[in-house]
């Protein structure tokens, strides 16, 4: 009798629990509607959007037919990734997809932090906001301008190779030479991003503490150390960040400039996995086998992703989650 006493009494106050929880969530979302009215585009853009897709990622291993439907195409299983990873353009893609990312992670990344670093240390306030609004600049080009500027630029007429001439050195069209794309390709991209990515480091800088300045100063610490043992360490964490999210990205290349840069006569260092998908799944619709392209690309970058983040919680103190 205890015992069924003791468990009506538990169960009762599971309900008020329950229901205190909901009488607490019609409360709050009274309380702010506003607030929840103005959130709920947001959600439903990534419901809609975003997560609503994920729906489609069935046909990966389907034998996907616009006709039968996403339910009714056969399923396939792993066949699209086994063909995939024996096609004769898997590592090309690899290769490619990696060799880009990994010269922009070392030319690209440091290059909007040391434009901070730079920047912090100029005196006179407006040589700093004229170097700000030229490198800023670029990054409003279109980029369909910019590949337009390169192929000018870079034409056997071009200014360039006009340049080049003068001391003698023989024209070439350097976008058909695959050994100048990821050159051409990652140089450019610093050019277009590098005064808009140093904006966030800026931010960070501005957050550190001046009374450390002013400490060193006085211990008699000059530019230099003050840069190597403030400034550096205070924009650190959000270098961190950063980098963690780079890691994310590492197997992505924006396909637009790609599509844009290159031609059969440089798939060979030009060509990577957003191109490829493009080709296969677009122009020769075949769906299921993007499909499983694009998943097998998205499973290793948030594979990458959460390594990163665990080497980072563990060296230092920074982490995303």
């Amino acid at each position: 009798m205890d015992t069924v006493k003791t468990a009506a009494g538990a169960a009762r106050k599971r309900a008020r629990s329950e229901m205190s929880i909901w009488l607490t969530i019609g409360r709050d979302l009274r309380r702010n509607k506003l607030l929840y009215l103005m959130v709920l585009p947001v959600i439903a853009y990534y419901v809609i959007f975003d997560y609503g897709p994920m729906y489609g990622l069935q046909i990966a291993f389907k034998d996907y037919s616009p006709g039968d439907g996403i339910w009714g195409s056969p399923w396939v299983g792993f066949d699209h990734f086994v063909e995939f990873f024996n096609s004769y353009y898997f590592w090309r893609l690899i290769r490619n997809t990696l060799l880009i990312n990994v010269y922009e992670l070392i030319f690209g990344f440091p290059a909007p932090i040391v434009l901070a670093l730079l920047l912090n240390e100029l005196r006179r306030q407006y040589f700093k906001r004229i170097v700000q609004t030229i490198t800023y600049l670029p990054h409003f080009i279109s980029v369909v301008v910019v590949v337009g500027m390169l192929v000018d630029f870079l034409a056997r007429d071009g200014i360039v190779n006009q340049l080049l001439s003068s001391f003698g050195i023989a024209s070439k069209s350097y976008l058909s030479e695959p050994e100048w794309f990821r050159f051409i390709y990652v140089s450019s991209g610093i050019w277009q991003q590098v005064g808009w990515s140093s904006i966030i480091y800026l931010a960070a800088l501005s957050n550190i503490d001046p009374t450390l300045y002013e400490a060193a100063k006085v211990d008699g610490a000059g530019r230099w150390k003050q840069m190597l043992h403030i400034t550096i360490p205070g924009i650190m964490p959000t270098v961190i960040i950063l980098l963690i999210l780079k890691m994310g990205s590492m197997m992505s290349v924006g396909s637009e400039k790609i599509l844009l840069m290159y031609n059969p006569l440089t798939y060979d260092t030009a060509d990577v996995i957003s191109t490829f998908v493009y080709r296969k799944g677009i122009l020769e619709a075949n769906y299921s086998y993007t499909a499983a392209v694009g998943l097998f690309n998205a499973v290793i970058a948030f594979t990458l992703l959460v390594l990163s983040n665990s080497i980072s919680k563990r060296v230092s103190e920074t982490k995303l989650w």
